[in-house]
């Protein structure tokens, strides 16, 4: 059990290894357009589409966002499978970006509809074992040539598609729906407890369904003059990036070089507000960093709804104080959920080291 469990971090790691480039050039690219871009009068957000060269930046940005989630499938699924993996993984984690891409939901082209980087994660793993699952098949030597470069990609990606689209496609919608909902009925209830359920949720995946709900509730509420939840909701944003880019700071030695890389491409995603600046961490050790990673974003968020905090742009980060109300507790929600976050990723991966220990000595 315990080789399984790291053959899988191992196939992650590979995954999060050919990702991170694509993480670290969004990230400074669309930090570069939000950076310099001018104030949109009506929404007091960083708005670069009257610059084009900041647009230009912007959408190069984007694109290499989109391409992060593919990229880590199918390098999860190579890590399985080999090559004959690369295809249906590619695919798999492209259908995350937009799971309404192909038309199987209705309204397709209004909202997307992402599976995030836990999407392609299962993509990844799905088109890899499904491929080396194919690979056991006894075949005739006259097929076997073109098994690898023909028909085993065609059949993973059918299948792979086939349960991206018609399995994980209807519980995303109906979660989202539920979630939107259950957010609707807490606008009457606890203050703090909705900035709790926010913060947990803009860090739970980073840019996929759970956050995208969030998020969005909390900048339709700008509109109707309350803009505490997105106070709450900019905040626990850059948490997740800034907490993971100290805690390699401030804990050199249990990080990597490439993690102590990641860490710094981090730190300047989570000032203009990149949630996924923290995704390489995430991905390559999910089950000890998300949890680490809410943590710290409901500090932050329970931190700016306590401090009355109000962002009248639906933006997260440093990058919009000028729009923020209670500036001085915005920065202290800020850099309490940082803290958090390094403090815990760092205590639970110290301690896992000191585990490993008297093991490896054995």
């Amino acid at each position: 059990m315990i080789d399984q469990l790291k053959q899988l971090r191992q196939h992650l790691l590979t995954g999060v290894s050919y990702a991170i480039p694509f993480v670290a050039c969004g990230g400074i690219l669309i930090a570069a357009a939000l950076a310099f871009a001018p104030l949109n009068p009506q929404s007091n957000a960083p708005d670069p589409g009257n610059v084009p060269v900041l647009m230009f930046l912007l959408k190069l940005g984007v694109l290499s966002f989109k391409l992060m989630l593919p990229i880590l499938a199918a390098y999860i699924s190579y890590s399985i499978a080999g090559k004959p993996g690369l295809v249906a993984g590619a695919i798999g984690g492209f259908l995350c970006n937009d799971l309404r891409v192909l038309a199987f939901f209705p309204d397709p082209g209004k909202q997307e509809l992402s599976a995030g980087f836990l999407g392609a994660i299962v993509a990844g793993l799905l088109a890899g074992y499904t491929v080396a699952l194919i690979k056991t098949i006894p075949t005739h030597r006259l097929i076997r040539p073109v098994m690898p470069i023909l028909i085993i990609p065609i059949v993973s990606t059918i299948f792979v598609g086939a349960v991206m689209m018609l399995v994980l496609g209807p519980p995303i919608v109906g979660l989202m729906a539920w979630l939107t909902h259950e957010l609707d009925n807490m606008q009457t209830g606890n203050a703090v407890v909705l900035a709790a359920v926010i913060g947990g949720m803009i860090a739970f995946d980073m840019g996929g369904p759970v956050n995208k709900v969030a998020f969005f509730f909390s900048a339709g509420l700008i509109e109707k003059g309350n803009c505490l939840p997105m106070g709450a909701c900019a905040a626990a944003i850059c948490t997740p990036p800034l907490g993971m880019g100290l805690a390699t700071l401030l804990g050199r030695k249990l990080w990597s070089e490439e993690e102590r890389d990641s860490g710094l491409a981090a730190l300047g995603m989570g000032t203009i507000g990149i949630t996924e600046g923290a995704i390489p961490f995430a991905a390559a050790d999910p089950l000890r960093v998300i949890p680490c990673l809410m943590g710290g974003s409901i500090v932050a968020s329970v931190t700016a709804m306590l401090g009355k905090v109000g962002d009248h742009a639906p933006h997260g980060g440093p990058i919009v104080l000028p729009v923020v109300d209670n500036r001085v507790m915005y920065i202290v929600a800020i850099l309490a959920g940082t803290l958090t976050t390094a403090l815990l990723i760092n205590t639970i991966k110290a301690l896992a080291k000191a585990q490993a220990a008297p093991e490896a000595s054995e």
